[in-house]
């Protein structure tokens, strides 16, 4: 049976790279297999970016044309991904570096065993989310990092303060009196690590546990900023670093010895140099690794001149 890829939606002529984010829970058989397929067709293609496979599915973000991107996806959809989690936005360049396919045992590593291709919380589309989060018996949830929350957030969201999503399961524990019998939604960038929060929460007993849909992309395109519920720019792990309302690229600009996203203030700062310190990890970087980062941004700012691969 010939599978035919869904329409994709239209870039803006401004933004000649098409940035697809993706993933899907659902069985591999041979991840191997499906490895090398996609490595060859990527690097054919001229995609660069991150794809994880793993025995429960893909996950990812790439960019390319948008001829390598549609080919992208027509041939995950022939893979069986039918129902892929997908979302397109634009680039003014080229945000990725090269293009990887990555085995590894989760498409995001939460660290404990759970099956969100069987049990997962209730899908909440993004026009129906502030109905929801408005609600009083509601906790909001952020599964996201620090420094992604530092970004921006939902108003009026728990940040749990974790470094890394493996440490989710902890703070779950150490909060688990202050959230049983009452309704969570949880939200993350695409939806992925909500998707396998609530997974993790179902296991653990609760009953009424929702999830944002295509996570805060679909609801930063979906949404109008007039009826927004969303405080600042959503921190994306590419060369854009945030986005906006209507997946407009955001103003901040990652400090590459940390990770924070800066703003303007920020980047005034007398300790910030780019891709070497910022105010938030001065102090915590010796003189030899600061020295290592400089040369680093030198290698970095070659690689975008000529372009992704070199």
């Amino acid at each position: 049976m010939s599978v035919v890829p869904h329409p994709a939606p239209e870039m803006p002529s401004s933004a000649p790279f098409v940035v697809a984010a993706l993933y899907q829970f659902r069985a591999v058989a041979d991840p191997a297999g499906l490895r090398e397929r996609l490595l060859a067709l990527g690097e054919a293609r001229g995609l660069c970016g991150t794809l994880i496979v793993a025995s429960e599915g893909i996950n990812g973000t790439v960019a390319g044309s948008r001829a390598g991107i549609d080919a992208l996806h027509a041939a995950l959809l022939a893979e069986g991904f039918a129902g892929l989690e997908y979302k397109e936005s634009g680039a003014s360049a080229q945000p990725f570096k090269r293009f990887k396919v990555r085995l590894k045992r989760e498409i995001v590593t939460l660290g404990v065993p759970v099956a969100p291709e069987r049990e997962v919380g209730q899908y909440v589309e993004a026009g129906d989310w502030n109905a929801l989060i408005e609600s009083e018996d509601v906790v909001v949830i952020d599964t996201r990092n620090r420094y992604e929350v530092k970004a921006g957030t939902f108003r009026g969201a728990v940040d749990p303060g974790i470094e890394s999503f493996r440490e989710f399961p902890a703070w779950l524990d150490e909060h688990a009196e202050e959230l049983r019998g009452k309704r969570v939604a949880m939200f993350c960038t695409g939806g992925i690590r909500c998707e396998k929060s609530t997974s993790l929460l179902r296991q653990r007993g609760y009953q009424d546990v929702f999830h944002l849909r295509g996570g805060i992309l679909q609801y930063l395109e979906d949404v109008p900023q007039e009826q927004s519920r969303w405080d600042g720019e959503c921190f994306v792990f590419d060369g854009r670093v945030t986005v906006g309302h209507g997946l407009r690229e955001g103003a901040a600009v990652m400090c590459h010895s940390c990770g924070w996203p800066l703003g303007e203030a920020e980047r005034a700062h007398a300790l910030f140099e780019e891709g070497v310190s910022c105010e938030h990890c001065h102090a915590r970087t010796t003189p030899e690794q600061k020295a290592a980062f400089r040369e680093r941004q030198r290698h970095f700012d070659r690689q975008v001149q000529e372009g992704c691969g070199a």
